[in-house]
């Protein structure tokens, strides 16, 4: 952007427009002109008679006064109004009322000395008023043709006339650089059989998509209805499905309303592929433990650490302390909550849960009543490879979080597990397992409420495995699944946080925590979901299941109660203790891929 040339740039448009609405005061006085000539002849029965023509011209400059003088104070002029809208239409025949009044006034006391009859201004009013509104629309028809989006833009059917559908179709033609060119629009009411909005028609309901599909070779569907059901918008995208046809949706409508020009279309939210229904848990009535604490989070620059910063954030901690061992992440985590990445300030601590030293001194400085543990290791493949690293990280780092939390008398502890860790068979669900045992004897030892959270596949959070068929189909495939008959837990990263913050004020000390997660999904239906929606052609490899990866997942471990006492969704399951200093890295690896028998005591794995 050149800032010399802005104020040149600026008088320029200013001068354009002042010379539109000029030209837009000549064609409307042109059409006065006319009208009033047509009157006269109509109304003296088609002959014009060359005497009265100083009459006339007398009347047309009556009129044409009057139509600068009440479409002045009616600011028809000023470009109060959209140009061809339906606010200036009706402006229009208001100026024009006016004025044929004003001339019919004139010609009841001047009419007999101009030789012109007193009724030629309320004939030539509907006159005026025609061929003002023929003008304007044909010169939007003009405008409109030249806005609308190139060859370049992409052939896309709109689902839903409805308002929001109509809004966006109008803003499609009248923007060249649209990347969308509407050219049909879906909707299942019978009564907008025949609409047409800004030229582009309806052309069938959901059923007919397939065939509307074939003949207009539309490649994007854009379902423009505001917080449309997600059961709906997996009919519609198995109604496409197969047809090489991208699907996406309009932002809920709060978004469109506040967020500007900032809001766009999103493609088809995993949400929606799987039919995951959120638990509402009313974290807002039970958070007020955070509320004036010191809450210290580890793991902040993680998918799960990030979003509990900005929930617990929410919450007005006295203090929020965001620990991690990856600035990036801690500088990602403090723009969303402040819009400044400075790390200048003492709410990020840069530290790693390995260093018990570090840990200690940290929580002794900053003396947190609240710990969320979130930081850990948690890639089954890269675990099974380095199963030490499982153990510094995911077993010794959380040990060494909660004697720091012991010694800076923290009241409150939440340890974030995963479902790997019921009836463990990875290294990973092994290390968060014992993670969850020695929380629980910590417990014991303090009396107070250090507790462990277990859920499923978090959508959209790292590693998981939704983000990698995502980045697999953006790179043409193949998408790779394990098994055609895997299984997984499917929740959203926002519900597993709000899970976290209630378990700190429901659970009791020992506790594990358990989401009733719902139907468990196959992997399969979502990477073929996923692949529909894209709208390309992917191949899916099979890759066979990984070392001690199961083909269905748990929530619940052999021996663990599932009662709930306090939330319908929400297990408490109490499992046996262990004392850290009894832990054995040799031990733990030689124990890691033993199936549990049904006597063998809980204890040992």
């Amino acid at each position: 952007m050149s800032i010399g040339r802005g104020p040149a740039s600026g008088k320029t448009a200013s001068s354009d427009k002042a010379l539109w609405l000029w030209s837009q005061f000549l064609l409307d006085s042109s059409a006065w002109i006319v009208s009033i000539v047509l009157a006269v002849f109509l109304r003296y029965e088609m002959v014009l008679d060359p005497s009265k023509i100083p009459g006339i011209i007398v009347l047309c400059a009556i009129a044409i006064a009057a139509q600068f003088a009440v479409g002045s104070a009616f600011a028809l002029y000023k470009g109060r109004y959209s140009f061809g809208s339906f606010h200036e239409a009706k402006l229009l025949v208001i100026v024009t009322v006016a004025v044929s009044a004003i001339t019919t006034v004139a010609l009841l006391f001047f009419g007999i000395s101009m030789g012109i009859a007193r009724g030629t201004g309320i004939i030539a009013f509907p006159f005026a008023c025609l061929f003002m509104a023929a003008i304007r629309y044909l010169k939007r028809m003009y405008v409109e043709s030249k806005a609308k989006p190139g060859e370049e833009a992409a052939r896309t059917l709109i689902y839903g006339a409805g308002f929001v559908g109509k809004s966006i179709v109008s803003r499609m033609c009248n923007d060249p650089q649209s990347p969308w060119l509407p050219v049909g629009l879906i909707d299942d009411d019978p009564a907008k059989k025949h609409l047409r909005i800004a030229s582009v028609p309806v052309l069938g309901r959901m059923e007919d998509l397939p065939d509307i599909v074939a003949r207009t070779n539309a490649t994007v569907l854009l379902i423009a209805i505001a917080d449309i059901d997600a059961k709906q918008v997996r009919r519609i995208s198995d109604a496409v499905a197969g047809l090489n046809i991208k699907v996406l949706v309009v932002p809920p409508l709060k978004d469109m309303l506040t967020g500007g020009s900032e809001f766009s279309f999103r493609e088809v939210a995993i949400e929606d592929l799987i039919g995951r229904q959120p638990v509402d848990i009313h974290v807002d009535e039970i958070a007020h433990y955070v509320k004036g604490k010191r809450v210290l989070i580890t793991g902040a620059g993680g998918s799960i650490g990030s979003e509990l910063c900005r929930q617990i954030n929410e919450f007005e901690p006295r203090e929020l302390i965001m620990l991690d061992r990856d600035e990036t992440g801690l500088q990602s985590t403090q723009i969303s909550i402040t819009g400044q990445g400075l790390l200048n300030g003492k709410d990020t601590v840069l530290a790693d849960i390995r260093d018990a030293g570090a840990l200690e001194e940290i929580f002794l400085d900053r003396k947190p009543e609240v710990v969320f543990h979130a930081a850990a290791l948690k890639h089954v493949s890269l675990l099974e490879q380095y199963p030490e690293e499982a153990w510094k990280t995911n077993i010794l780092g959380t040990l060494n979080v909660l004697q720091a939390a012991r010694l800076a008398d923290v009241q409150t502890f939440v340890n974030i597990s995963t479902d790997k860790a019921a009836n463990p068979t990875t290294v990973l669900g092994h290390s968060k397992r014992v993670a969850e045992k020695i929380t629980a004897w910590l417990a014991q030892q303090t009396g107070l409420k250090y507790v462990s959270v277990r859920f499923g596949n978090v959508l959209g959070s790292r590693g998981s495995v939704l983000p990698l068929f995502n980045q697999q189909i953006r790179n043409g495939g193949p998408v790779t699944v394990t098994d055609a008959d895997a299984t997984r837990f499917f929740m959203t990263i926002p519900e597993a946080c709000q899970l976290v913050i209630q378990a700190g004020a429901i659970g009791r000390g020992g506790e594990v925590l358990i989401l009733d997660m719902g139907e468990p999904v196959r992997i399969l239906d979502v990477a073929q979901r996923m692949i529909a929606m894209s709208g390309k052609e992917i191949d899916i490899v099979f890759t066979g299941l990984r070392p001690g990866e199961k083909l269905h997942e748990e929530l619940i471990g052999i021996g663990e109660d599932d009662s709930r006492p306090l939330h319908p969704k929400i297990s408490h399951a109490s499992i046996d203790a262990l004392d850290p200093h009894q832990m054995s890295l040799e031990e733990w690896k030689n124990r890691q891929h033993l199936p549990l028998a049904s006597n063998e005591p809980e204890s040992a794995k």
